[in-house]
């Protein structure tokens, strides 16, 4: 397939037509004559516990995946599907309006992640609701909320005949849990997959006042870690201080792990990492940033991270090595004086372009066991992994992300390198050779994987208004010949 730009000119020539006032009021007169169906079919898709990180969710699983399917025949697709995987299944869909027109592919999940604590939900997670403007309920945002604008943006320009581009969709529903089986969907079905582009809304914006597009992600490297003591749970006054305590040799384990300057001590973990210009770091540093509000937040009082690099950089283009969760021993009401045979952590490392996810988990196991006190026994497990992303920005995929998004918000979006990670956007690239667009809606403030998860209305609906102008820009830039 062989693409050319088109200038403004030549494209109206050529029998499309730029985006007018007429095509904008048939898109937002469509959504205010849908809102409130749209939010109860949202809300339906919420209700339904879709956590693809517990077994005993199963059932659920298939349940979204049928609601997807349904919802895309409604919405105008000329044949969609529930394909089984050796896990959850992935969604197909797909309606071809013309071969002379670019494709492309929308990419979602349906799956959700665990809701504990449960009692720091201030309603249930999955009994949604409208509140100060907002969607409360898991996966009001991540991502069954940004999913569905994508499904209901499809439906608009199905029923109002403005769908400008061949479109298929692929949704899975093991997003949260590393999408281990994406990989091979992929390969089994690269014809089926075949488009010009993806377009995935599973990311932020930084605010509706000063809207960005996401231009790139971090990496991720999931490990677990396992450490072993005595062979059974000892009375602490019989033999603290005798014997290794697990949950004590895991904390100087993983302290151990980071410098006096925050920065990570595996040996090689840097290696061709590419440090930023400071033409790059100067117009990151350009990007509204309220570090008071930040905090304030996150509720904290103070920040911390690399030294030598900003809140911001921290976040977008430095790597990063977090603990995700660490247990052992007695962590019940009142007292029980033992020493722990074990211990447990799960360990993420954020990583930025040039450093390889698997090559990382090897480097951290083989550090992680060198450091080990005699004494005790030390299991390393790799769970999950994918590459960083970094998306062009004088590409036209990207060129209609940013048009659309000026057209719907009245400011030309800020390209943002987010700190968050999708590691099946460079297998993508990798295996169907096809760059993403992450053109996300979310806010920083959304709660995504926390208690209270919410999504502003404003934002969906708003990104239900600014998809189509996705579709028309991008048919208008990117032309088959």
């Amino acid at each position: 397939m062989i693409y050319v730009l088109l200038h403004w000119n030549s494209a109206e020539q050529a029998g499309y037509k730029p985006i007018n006032h007429t095509i904008m009021s048939t898109i937002t007169t469509y959504i205010a004559e849908h809102r409130e169906r749209f939010l109860e079919e949202l809300f339906d898709l919420i209700r339904i516990p879709s956590v693809s990180a517990k077994g005993e969710n199963k059932p659920d699983m298939l349940r979204a995946a049928d609601f997807i399917k349904t919802c895309l025949l409604k919405a105008g697709a000329e044949k969609a599907e529930v394909y089984p995987t050796e896990g959850n299944p992935v969604v197909f869909g797909e309606k071809i309006i013309s071969t002379d027109l670019p494709t492309i592919l929308v990419y979602g999940h349906y799956d959700v992640q665990p809701v504990e604590p449960l009692d720091q939900w201030k309603t249930p997670p999955f009994e949604p609701v409208v509140n100060e403007g907002k969607i409360w309920g898991r996966g009001a945002d991540d991502d069954k909320g940004q999913l569905f604008m994508q499904l209901k943006a499809f439906e608009l320009m199905n029923n109002t005949d403005t769908l400008a581009c061949n479109v298929k969709f692929m949704i899975e529903g093991e997003e949260e849990t590393g999408s281990v089986n994406l990989e091979k969907f992929c390969n089994d079905y690269k014809e089926m997959l075949a488009a010009d582009v993806i377009l995935i809304s599973d990311t932020t914006m930084i605010s509706p006042e000063n809207p960005s597009v996401t231009s790139g992600l971090r990496g991720l490297t999931y490990m677990q870690v396992e450490v072993t003591g005595p062979d059974r749970d000892l009375h602490s006054g019989l033999y603290g201080g005798a014997v290794l305590n697990p949950c004590n040799v895991l904390c100087d384990m993983i302290a151990s792990m980071k410098d006096k300057n925050n920065r990570i001590t595996i040996p090689g973990f840097y290696d061709g990492v590419r440090e930023c210009s400071e033409e790059e770091r100067k117009e990151m540093a350009g990007r509204p940033f309220d570090r008071e509000r930040f905090k304030k937040s996150v509720g904290v009082k103070e920040l911390s991270g690399e030294e030598g690099y900003s809140d911001l950089e921290r976040i977008g283009i430095r790597p990063a090595l977090d603990i995700n969760g660490i247990w052992g021993g007695f962590t019940g009401e009142g007292t029980k004086t033992i020493l722990p045979s074990k211990a447990y952590a799960k360990i993420s490392m954020r990583l930025v372009p040039n450093q390889n996810a698997a090559k990382i988990a090897r480097l951290f196991e083989e550090y992680f066991l060198s450091i080990a006190p005699a004494g005790v026994e030390v299991k390393v497990e790799y769970l999950h992994g994918g590459q960083a992303y970094v998306s062009p920005l004088d590409t036209p995929e990207y060129q209609a992300a940013s048009m659309a998004i000026e057209e719907t918000f009245g400011k030309k979006p800020i390209p943002v390198r987010s700190g968050g990670s999708i590691p099946v956007v460079s297998t993508f690239e990798k295996i169907l050779g096809i760059r993403s667009i992450l053109m996300g809606f979310g806010l920083d403030t959304d709660a995504i994987h926390s208690p209270n998860e919410n999504f502003p209305l404003f934002n969906f609906f708003k990104g239900i208004e600014t998809i189509p102008l996705y579709y028309k820009y991008y048919s208008l830039l990117k032309r088959r010949i």
